[in-house]
């Protein structure tokens, strides 16, 4: 396999921070947006920033699109769904960017749930009730808190996605 250096460098959980921040302050319509994030983003050029966001769409689509499995949350989720037979998390780290192998070790047997969000599912009207009170709450793009204190059945991913979904927010 071969490693584009150019699209790889080490980020720190603060430069992570900083850059989702951003991302949220600054909307896609924005004037000079890149910029703006690049200046919010301590130590990073505004080539890195771009690249880390093509890795961040990357990795949005392949959630998606059901490649990657879901993490285990503490939450009512069936945690069987998360492990294999042997205990084994079925996401492994691999790569660059510590993105989760999409190699699953199920045989080819697909559970019910992850036959729906290969799919996607729609959200509720309930769901999205409770993401407008987790929104009011948190405010734009601390879906993390809002997956996990308000629409448990969604990952911050899929929170994050409905947002976008829904500009008004």
């Amino acid at each position: 396999m071969t490693v584009d250096n150019s699209r790889c460098s080490i980020w720190s959980r603060e430069q992570d921070i900083a850059f989702e921040n951003a991302l949220a302050t600054y909307p896609e319509d924005c004037v000079d947006r890149w910029e703006k994030i690049a200046a919010d983003v301590q130590g990073k050029t505004l080539q890195e920033i771009k690249n880390h966001y093509e890795i961040l769409l990357d990795d949005v689509s392949r959630i998606e699109s059901g490649y990657v499995p879901l993490p285990c949350y503490n939450s009512s989720f069936d945690r069987s769904l998360c492990h294999d037979g042997g205990g084994e998390r079925t996401g492994k780290k691999s790569g660059v960017s510590g993105r989760l192998n999409s190699e699953s070790n199920d045989g080819g047997k697909s559970t019910k749930l992850e036959q729906d969000r290969r799919k996607g599912v729609a959200w509720t009207e309930d769901e999205h009730r409770l993401f407008l009170l987790g929104l009011e709450k948190y405010g734009k793009g601390d879906w993390r808190s809002i997956s996990r204190n308000f629409v448990v059945t969604r990952t911050p991913t899929q929170v994050a996605s409905h947002a976008q979904k829904y500009s008004s927010v």
